[in-house]
């Protein structure tokens, strides 16, 4: 998730043949911005005399200067903008500890009703996340015996604890939300067939779908999703009418498992189960 004013810059700058601009991609790239600013700024400052006696000789050394400027000042205000005090940014960014206090009540309702779907013949994959990592501790009897995928390496853990045979992809580990994610995750994923896939979401809406902050993320909930049989996004009444700049799917690829659905439109779309608190 960046801002447009990043995205923008950059384009301005390197011109249309820049990708898709996510927040991986600009963080490995940052150092050697960094020096080519550096390099750039020496190189503009020494001829920056020049430019009166000259004023087209250096224009693009400075332009480049400048821009390279913009980017670096736009990706320190993104910094401050996501860690300052506020409550979407902070919800966002949260930690696994962080978000496991809250909504507990209509987390366990939401998964003890998910447990119950799962039966020991089935292949399951179980997406990091805290709802699906409560459907972890709620698995009892017959739902021992099914096989299990996951990219949430505190699932894995659980599950393996539990005696359940347990598969993790292989893949980039992200200390804020436990999960494993990046090409190598998706292209592990791809070669499974799930009877059941349990995902979690961080926004549901009507137009947008399902949706979450990081990109990466999204690509592994997207490519369970389209291996799976029967998809049940887990998500609680507070996460519907929310919109993350990541897209997992829309509403008709999957079903919804709440403790209360505040809108009947989205039983219009999609099978929507509730679950008793």
């Amino acid at each position: 998730f960046f801002p447009i004013q990043l995205r923008s810059t950059l384009r301005k700058t390197f011109g249309n043949c820049v990708p898709v601009i996510t927040e991986s991609f600009i963080s490995a790239v940052m150092e050697t911005i960094t020096f080519c600013y550096i390099i750039f700024g020496k190189r503009a400052r020494k001829h920056l005399s020049l430019r009166l006696k000259k004023p087209k000789l250096n224009e693009r050394i400075i332009y480049q200067e400048r821009s390279l400027y913009n980017i670096m000042k736009t990706w320190n205000n993104y910094k401050e903008y996501v860690t300052a005090e506020d409550p979407e940014s902070q919800q966002m960014i949260a930690s696994m500890e962080a978000k496991e206090t809250l909504a507990v009540a209509e987390k366990r309702s939401i998964a003890a009703a998910a447990a119950a779907l799962i039966a020991a013949e089935d292949f399951v994959f179980i997406d990091a996340g805290t709802t699906t990592l409560e459907l972890v501790r709620a698995l009892t009897g017959a739902a021992l015996k099914a096989t299990y995928v996951t990219n949430g390496v505190a699932h894995a853990r659980l599950l393996a604890q539990k005696g359940c045979r347990v598969y993790l992809p292989g893949g980039l580990l992200r200390p804020q939300t436990e999960a494993i994610v990046g090409t190598a995750t998706v292209s592990s994923i791809q070669q499974y067939n799930f009877t059941k896939a349990f995902m979690g979401a961080n926004g549901v809406a009507l137009e947008a779908g399902f949706t979450t902050p990081d990109p990466e993320e999204a690509a592994v909930k997207a490519a369970a999703v389209r291996r799976a049989r029967e998809s049940w996004f887990l998500v609680d009444d507070a996460k519907f009418a929310k919109i993350y700049p990541a897209v997992i799917t829309d509403l008709h690829g999957g079903a919804i498992l709440t403790n209360r659905c505040p809108n009947p439109k989205y039983k219009q779309q999609t099978f929507v189960k509730e679950a008793e608190v």
